[in-house]
């Protein structure tokens, strides 16, 4: 499948950041927009074959097409520029600086959220026919899911936050590594396997998205679910956005820039580096 060694891949990975950072702010807006749409839908996708099939892992399996969907058309997520664009900084390119790469992040998080949204009220009108009935099965599943991931946090006080936090942090480490693992390869079959595989673990587990959030709790707000917009944000948008940022630049773009962008030079040429002799003041010294 064509496989692209880290070594090679971690430079694509600094490239990409870099691209990011200088992109213009309407490409931006069009290709996070589209991310966090497309994102959004694979959720309802995933949340409707979990319910009428019962199986979560179902849902699981499936849900990583939108994911492979969106990158190989070249749209951006949050947590992936989160991961890469900070990368080109370290690696001095020419043109990324702290306030391109944060300009990077705020056009991305309003495209994503944008996106997300447009989804969210168009799936509450599909799952109401229009806010004219109850809310059908996957809707009042939609709901439950927002108050049992904000005020079930929250009854939890600062273990709760804590829980929530950690969540976001092994969510990005597991998107941000499908991000990665698509660069292994350079044939569409490989970027899928190996994208699928990271997608489909953080959707399982139930770890913390801070896109995949941004459609599942405003939906659950429109559907009647239990909660309000201050627990939405404070009790998880925010602190996943967070751990969403540390997760996926500690353990992935840190990590991979540090061993194969910046690696140390190996024990045996250490060993070998000649041994200059002390001069013979150094010795009477």
């Amino acid at each position: 499948m064509s496989y692209v060694t880290p070594s090679d891949f971690v430079q694509k990975m600094i490239d990409a950041g870099a691209a990011k950072a200088t992109m213009s702010t309407r490409d931006t807006l069009i290709r996070a927009y589209m991310a966090g749409a497309i994102l959004a839908l694979a959720a309802a996708f995933a949340v409707t074959i979990t319910v009428q099939t019962g199986n979560a892992l179902v849902g699981a399996v499936l849900f990583p097409v939108g994911f492979c969907l969106l990158y190989l058309l070249g749209f951006d997520l949050l947590t992936g520029v989160f991961t890469l664009v900070p990368l080109a900084l370290l690696d001095k390119r020419r043109g990324v600086t702290v306030r391109s790469m944060l300009r990077n992040w705020g056009w991305v998080f309003l495209g994503n959220l944008g996106g997300a949204l447009t989804v969210a009220v168009m799936m509450a009108i599909v799952f109401t026919y229009g806010f004219s009935v109850d809310p059908n099965e996957v809707g009042v599943r939609l709901g439950e899911i927002g108050h049992s991931r904000t005020v079930g946090y929250a009854e939890h006080g600062g273990a709760g936050m804590l829980t929530l936090f950690i969540r976001a942090v092994l969510c990005n480490w597991m998107v941000s590594t499908g991000v990665v693992a698509a660069m292994m390869s350079t044939s569409v079959s490989g970027k899928v396997i190996a994208m699928w595989m990271p997608i489909m673990l953080f959707f399982y587990m139930g770890f913390e998205h801070s896109i995949v959030n941004m459609f599942l709790f405003p939906s659950g707000l429109m559907l009647g679910g239990d909660f309000n917009l201050v627990d939405y944000m404070v009790w998880n948008e925010i602190p996943t956005v967070l751990g969403n940022l540390v997760g996926g630049l500690t353990f992935v773009g840190l990590t991979l820039f540090a061993t194969h962008a910046r690696t140390g030079p190996d024990r045996l040429t250490v060993l070998d580096a000649p041994v200059v002799a002390p001069r013979r003041e150094e010795v009477s010294a």
